[in-house]
C-alpha cells in the first residue's frame, strides 16, 4: 500500500433493515459513529433477481424461517424508490456516503439516476455477461467481489468490463469468500495477492469472517477497500445478521485499520523521529574495561564495549587493536583518537 493511502471502508447493511427504514437508519448512525467511509445497501427487484423456486443458501435456511423460499424471503427485504430517497438524505445528514449494490440492469439505472459515484458487482454477478456489459458502459468506478470466483473468470469479467468501456485503473477487485461465516482455513487471503499480481488492479477483501482480525490483516497486505457487513444486533432475524459485526466491534474494526494505515509507511528503512533520540541510550562505544596509559596499545584486554553509544562505534574495534593511547583514559571511560 503506498504511503498515507486512506483505506475505503464500507459498512454493508445489506439487508439487515429487514424491510424496516428505522432500522435502516440505525444502521446509518452505526456505521457513521464507527468512522466508516461508506454504508452500504442493496439495490433490487425480487422477481428480476430470483425465480419463485429457487433454493436458499444453507445458511439463509439456518438464519431465517425454512419454509420460506428464497423469493418469499428476499422480498421482504427490498428497498423501495422512496425509502432510497430517504437513506440517501439521512446520509448526507451523518456526512458519510450512501452506496448500494445494484442486482440487476434496472437497479443498475435506478442507482445512477440517483447520482451514484461508484458501482459494486456482487460475487454473483461476475459471470453474468449482460450485466457486466451494462455496467462497464457506464465508465464508473467499480468494486468487484470475487466470491467462488477463479482466476480465470476474474479475467474474463475484467475483460468484459474494459471491452465495454471502463478503463482496468477504475476497476478495484475484492477477494471474498461467499460462505456466511466464512470459515478461517477457507479465507485465503494470500489469493487477494495473487489477484493484484495476475491483473494488475487495485485489490481490496470483502469479509465474511467472524471477528475483524482478518480485514485488519487484508490491508497489511495492501487492500485499498475493506467492505464488512454490519449489525446492531446478531440475534436479529434475516439471513445476514449471524456474519455480521455489532457496532462496538465495527468501531474496533475501523480503529485498527486506521492504525495499520499509520503504521506501514514508505517501506524506506531508517531511524523514526521518534526513536532516534534512543539510539545513544541503547546503543553502545568503545570503553575502557580498565585503566590505560598514554604509551599503551588498545587490546581486547583493556578495551570493552558499554553503552552509552555517544563515542566511537564498536564497528570500528578492529581499526582501533593495536593502536597506541595519546593519553590516560580512566576505567569505563569512552575512548577517544
Amino acid at each position: 500500500m503506498p504511503c498515507n493511502q486512506h483505506t475505503l471502508i464500507i459498512a454493508e447493511a445489506g439487508v439487515n433493515h429487514n424491510g424496516d427504514l428505522e432500522l435502516a437508519k440505525k444502521l446509518v448512525d452505526a456505521a457513521a459513529d464507527a468512522g466508516a467511509d461508506l454504508v452500504k445497501f442493496q439495490t433490487f427487484s425480487t422477481g428480476r433477481l430470483t425465480t419463485h423456486t429457487a433454493p436458499k443458501a444453507e445458511y439463509q435456511t439456518r438464519t431465517t424461517d425454512e419454509e420460506q423460499t428464497q423469493f418469499m424471503m428476499l422480498r421482504q427485504l427490498e428497498l423501495s424508490a422512496e425509502t432510497h430517497e430517504l437513506l440517501i438524505k439521512y446520509c448526507d445528514d451523518r456526512n458519510i456516503g450512501f452506496f448500494s449494490t445494484g442486482f440487476d440492469i434496472e437497479s443498475l439505472n435506478y442507482l445512477i439516476s440517483l447520482g451514484a459515484k461508484r458501482l459494486k458487482i456482487p460475487s454473483g454477478e461476475i459471470t453474468n455477461l449482460p450485466y457486466l456489459r451494462h455496467v462497464g458502459a457506464f465508465a464508473k468506478p467499480i468494486i468487484l467481489s470475487t466470491g467462488m470466483a477463479t482466476l480465470s473468470e476474474i479475467e474474463a469479467a475484467l475483460d468484459v468490463l474494459e471491452r465495454a468501456g471502463t478503463s482496468r485503473s477504475q476497476i478495484t477487485v475484492l477477494h471474498c469468500n461467499t460462505e456466511y461465516p466464512t470459515p478461517m482455513q477457507d479465507v485465503n487471503l494470500y489469493a487477494m495477492c495473487s489477484i493484484r499480481d495476475a491483473f494488475n488492479v487495485t485489490v481490496g477483501y470483502s469479509d465474511h469472517t467472524l471477528g475483524i482480525e482478518v480485514p485488519i490483516a487484508a490491508v497489511a497486505l495492501g487492500a485499498t477497500v475493506i467492505e464488512k457487513h454490519l449489525t446492531l444486533d446478531r440475534n436479529l432475524a434475516g439471513p445476514d445478521h449471524k456474519a455480521s459485526l455489532e457496532p462496538n466491534e465495527f468501531t474496533a474494526m475501523v480503529r485498527s485499520i486506521r492504525n495499520i494505515e499509520q503504521s506501514m509507511g514508505d517501506g524506506i528503512k531508517r531511524p523514526s523521529p521518534s526513536e532516534a533520540k534512543n539510539k545513544i541510550i541503547a546503543r553502545k562505544s568503545l570503553v575502557a574495561a580498565k585503566p590505560i596509559r598514554a604509551g599503551e596499545r588498545f587490546t581486547p584486554e583493556n578495551v570493552t564495549t558499554k553503552r552509552p553509544g555517544n563515542g566511537i562505534s564498536p564497528m570500528f574495534w578492529d581499526e582501533l587493536m593495536n593502536r597506541i593511547a595519546a593519553r590516560n583514559f580512566a576505567a569505563d571511560e569512552l575512548i577517544s583518537l
